[in-house]
């Protein structure tokens, strides 16, 4: 059983009690992101799971505004217009572009940030103890991140000397993150190549690039251009025999080579807790915002055996799920 199937059971668990604890009111969540609409419609099952565990339940307390820009940015300032024409009593932005998007369309309903890279860095909030503004949420650790990033995938690579660094550079958050993948990459004595991209025709010159010179090993930095192209990627790293670090363990479990970072599904369920707060009264220009507590190394075996790629024992004991 995936993780979906376990949220979605995990769900289907809760008493009708727990669902039913905030029931005098109908409350409207908006929902802001970038990519492409699911084949099922709805915001992510995490998440729905932390508002049921709440006592929050759609059809019964709780509404939905989703909106997604299907891979087109430009859409974003349009869509968060309406979530907010729509009265919803507070936001999910998904990423910095649907945040910044928000921010721009109001400064009165609250937005709760996820996965939008470093919040003070990409000046979405002043602070992380006291953002400022309407916006609060879940903000990435991408210092830290970036240097864990790049010194597990030369662990896995010793004699690396040249990293491939792929990323969405129309994303500001993306490219600060790049900047600090840069800077670990150096610190390592590792040559970096900036691999910036803006839409997806412009993958076929990414790889074009590193076709006519090979790098050791590639990082990718994952937000919705580079996810909406995940296997594009990870196929041209596998025929290629290019080791490849990701951000979450979902591109591992679909083929990468190593992924080391938050669970997606873990701050989805935390941007629960955030909306709780709002709909009881917290300001989000007071309610301090958080990093993820837990990272997670996903390493597939079978992937670096197809690579002819050794990997220690050590790393190997260190993972947290190991895919054969």
């Amino acid at each position: 059983m995936n993780r979906r199937l376990l949220l979605v059971a995990a769900m289907a668990a809760i008493p009708l009690t727990a669902l039913a604890q905030s029931s005098g009111k109908q409350w409207r969540i908006g929902y802001l992101s970038s990519g492409p609409r699911p084949a099922d419609g709805s915001v992510p099952a995490a998440l729905r799971l932390g508002l049921a565990e709440l006592g929050y339940a759609e059809g019964r307390n709780l509404q939905f505004e989703a909106r997604w820009a299907q891979g087109d940015a430009k859409r974003l300032p349009a869509l968060a217009q309406e979530l907010v024409a729509s009265r919803v009593n507070a936001v999910v932005a998904v990423g910095f572009p649907p945040a910044a998007a928000m921010r721009q369309a109001t400064n009165g309903v609250p937005v709760v940030l996820v996965s939008a890279g470093d919040a003070v860095e990409s000046g979405l909030v002043r602070s992380l103890g006291h953002p400022g503004g309407n916006i609060t949420g879940l903000s990435d650790m991408s210092i830290d991140l970036a240097a864990k990033r790049v010194e597990v995938l030369k662990d896995a690579v010793p004699n690396a000397r040249r990293l491939a660094v792929l990323w969405n550079k129309d994303d500001r958050a993306m490219t600060l993150r790049f900047q600090q993948i840069e800077n670990a990459a150096r610190a390592l004595a590792l040559q970096v190549k900036a691999l910036g991209v803006r839409d997806t025709a412009d993958f076929d010159a990414a790889f074009a690039a590193m076709s006519r010179e090979r790098p050791d090993a590639m990082f990718v930095v994952s937000d919705v251009l580079t996810s909406g192209n995940r296997r594009r990627i990870i196929e041209y790293a596998a025929a290629n025999r290019i080791p490849t670090m990701y951000e979450f363990g979902s591109y591992v479990q679909d083929g990468g080579l190593i992924a080391y970072g938050p669970s997606i599904e873990d701050i989805f369920h935390r941007a629960a807790y955030y909306i709780d707060r709002l709909f009881k009264g917290s300001k989000a220009s007071d309610l301090p915002m958080e990093q993820p507590t837990r990272t997670y190394l996903y390493i597939n075996v079978a992937t670096a055996k197809a690579m002819g790629l050794p990997l220690s024992q050590t790393m190997l004991f260190r993972a947290d799920k190991v895919i054969e």
